[in-house]
């Protein structure tokens, strides 16, 4: 999702790019105080759109980059925020978030992400961050309601999957609060969502993290199979597939027993 300045010229919203442009000032305001500023002094907002977000995140006290792959907006915002404001600590970058290197960003230093997520990329901006996870150490935004509740959600449910596991392993997750497709323009046809992933202090998994994706995403690949069946291309000797965690489907292993049957693997494979 993008956003919509309430003073600015229509900027036309484009549906290849996933844009829905937020009206309401006070949603955006809410999103703005997802971020807790602590540990960090800078912010990436992706996708800003006309600005409704970025009006808020300006007044505090932080250097922002935003960036935007819509050449349209980035004039607009060039316009109305450099132009006619001149913050301090704004930068505005055309470009595609998903090509970026994040390491180059705020010259090495720690920096929070937030923003209204196009959705037809809101999955991959996830993972993007889970790969930068020791830059981030807080990601908050919008996504569509059903994949803010999937990266949120504990297991036992048809809704935890991939994305639960792997930013639980990292993250702790929350579920803020919901908006409705009629503060929007054009409304979507569902509803949204805004979380708060805040880093946990430890980091180490006792696992190889790599592996630990494998084995995440391979399960959940067949996830109506138990893990014996679902993880069958590791080729594991038999004597470790009898472990009675390999009865189960994926959905019943929180994070602590994900990496515990990563370590499994690992040995098997030592």
């Amino acid at each position: 999702m993008k956003g919509r300045h309430e003073s600015s010229e229509p900027v036309r919203a484009k549906k290849h790019l996933g844009q829905h442009f937020l009206k309401d000032p006070q949603i955006a305001s809410k999103i703005a105080d997802t971020l807790s500023l602590e540990g960090y002094k800078h912010v990436l907002e992706i996708g800003p759109g006309t600005g409704v977000l970025t009006q808020f995140l300006i007044n505090k006290p932080i250097s922002l980059e935003v960036i935007d792959l819509d050449r349209e907006s980035i004039e607009y915002l060039r316009t109305t925020f450099i132009e006619e404001h001149q913050p301090k600590a704004l930068t505005i970058t055309e470009g595609d978030f998903l090509k970026k290197d994040l390491a180059k960003f705020f010259d090495g230093d720690p920096f929070a992400i937030t923003g209204n997520f196009p959705y037809n990329i809101s999955t991959q901006i996830v993972f993007k961050m889970l790969e930068y996870r020791d830059r981030i150490p807080e990601f908050t935004g919008m996504f569509q309601k059903e994949v803010a509740q999937r990266i949120c959600e504990k297991p036992g449910t048809k809704a935890y999957g991939i994305l639960s596991v792997l930013v639980q392993a990292f993250y702790d997750a929350s579920y803020a609060f919901t908006v409705h497709p009629q503060v929007f323009e054009p409304p979507p046809k569902v509803q949204s969502g805004v979380i708060i992933l805040r880093r946990k202090e430890i980091q180490d998994i006792n696992c190889s993290v790599p592996l630990f994706f494998r084995v995440v995403k391979t399960a959940f690949n067949q996830r109506r199979k138990t893990l014996r069946n679902s993880l069958k291309t590791f080729e594991l000797p038999a004597n470790i597939t009898e472990d009675t965690i390999f009865d189960l489907r994926p959905e019943r292993l929180g994070v602590t027993e994900f990496i515990r049957l990563t370590q499994l693997i690992e040995n098997a494979t030592l």
